[in-house]
């Protein structure tokens, strides 16, 4: 009798082994080294939560090779797009997957597309990991306009803010629609009464240059070219000082002309919720270390982007700063929820 006892229980450890009965990581997929910590057991995916060529896309190509080149992580990174719904669809990917290898980058979509109620999801359903980047606004106009800086425009504006029509990429209530009313609400400007267009189709810059829109609210890297061609001029942007090159540094800041306030389009991580704390460690460690290289400061160099890097509970506290600030500027505009 001792001895099928014995043998029962010898048979109980060796199920108990075969369906994985034994230590997992917290974290879900992904392994623990000896001391713990969290590392990725199969290539890392980043969703850029848009089509190609665009801030997010760029950011996440761009941070992605570095990673590999640089051997900052061991795993291959491969990114993939999921347009749609202003970046509802790709948040909604992670949502379901719930795999601490599959993460995204944002921006302030991530704020103003649930506000403005067009997406369930947060940034409070996320994990934020890192910001990594601060890219600006930039206001544009034909070359021929009578405008020459913003105090001009806004003067006209505050006259009759519907005289003038504002157009951009994004939709009413997000990124290029509410940097613009920022600023024009700091000048003086009744914001209610601005006339914004969408132009998601692309069409934004042709509809200034054939006149059927006055004034182009865009990202600074988005109006280089055509500032070369002499096709617009940039009558402000959004940063606290001017940026640096050729082109940008003829920018003027909106703060220059008297206007006290600015934007930022930050840019950085996030994963799924409620990651393992070794897990976000290890992004953590992993997107610094892609911050400090020259070839990351390279490209921000390329695009006029600003060195913003924050960590996980940095990126959490600017997050909810900035949920508040522009959750009251959709109110007033009639927007939010």
């Amino acid at each position: 009798m001792k001895k099928l006892w014995m043998l029962a229980a010898l048979l109980l450890l060796v199920l108990t082994a075969a369906c994985g009965g034994g230590e997992q990581s917290s974290s879900g997929d992904g392994e623990s080294s000896e001391d713990g910590n969290w590392q990725p057991d199969k290539n890392i995916e980043i969703v850029a939560p848009s089509g190609a060529g665009g801030g997010w896309d760029t950011t996440a190509r761009s941070v992605g090779k570095i990673m590999e080149d640089e051997e900052i992580v061991e795993q291959s990174v491969g990114v993939v797009n999921k347009p749609g719904g202003g970046g509802a669809v790709g948040w909604s990917y992670i949502n379901s997957t719930n795999d601490p290898h599959n993460i995204f980058v944002s921006s302030p979509p991530l704020i103003f597309v649930p506000l403005n109620g067009q997406s369930d999801l947060t940034y409070e359903d996320f994990t934020p990991l890192s910001n990594m980047i601060a890219d600006y606004g930039a206001f544009a106009v034909a070359k021929d306009a009578k405008w020459d800086n913003l105090n001009e425009l806004f003067e006209d504006m505050k006259e009759d803010p519907s005289s003038v029509t504002v157009v951009g990429a994004s939709s009413p209530g997000s990124m290029d629609h509410m940097q613009f009313v920022k600023i024009a609400k700091a000048a003086g400007v009744d914001i209610k009464g601005i006339k914004y267009v969408s132009a998601q189709d692309g069409g934004a810059l042709t509809q200034v240059l054939n006149g059927s829109a006055d004034v182009y609210s865009t990202g600074v890297a988005e109006t280089i070219e055509q500032v070369r061609a002499d096709k617009i001029k940039v009558l402000g942007v959004t940063s606290e000082e001017r940026l640096d090159g050729e082109v940008l540094s003829q920018f003027p800041t909106a703060k220059e002309q008297g206007i006290d306030a600015t934007f930022v389009n930050w840019r950085g991580f996030f994963g799924p919720k409620d990651m393992d704390e070794s897990a976000v460690t290890y992004y953590e460690e992993k997107f610094k270390a892609v911050s400090e290289t020259e070839e990351f400061a390279n490209i921000r160099d390329q695009y006029g982007w600003d060195e913003m890097y924050m960590d996980s509970e940095e990126y959490q506290k600017f997050l909810k700063e900035q949920t508040d600030e522009l959750g009251t500027l959709l109110e007033e505009l009639g927007l939010g929820q």
